[in-house]
């Protein structure tokens, strides 16, 4: 018998910080585009203009992993 929703997500909260990040990150990867909310038009709008950026060389991009560290470090700075 597999675990109910309620025994997974009680495990999950038992996980230290660092790994409950992970497992949310494995989650959303999980997800079809399908399920995802649908974009607002000003949200394509901010897309665009950050792609035009990055295309312009105006700013310099930060690898994923990279992102994920300093946010989790500003999260949770002992965890």
């Amino acid at each position: 018998m597999s675990p109910t929703f309620d025994e997974v997500l009680q495990s999950a909260r038992s996980l230290p910080n660092s790994e409950r990040a992970n497992l949310i990150d494995e989650l959303i990867e999980t997800l079809e585009p399908e399920d995802a909310a649908p974009i607002e038009d000003a949200w394509i709008a901010e897309i665009a203009r950050r792609s035009r950026e990055l295309d312009d060389g105006l700013v310099q991009p930060i690898p994923w992993e990279e992102v994920k560290r300093l946010a989790r470090q500003r999260i949770w700075p002992n965890g």
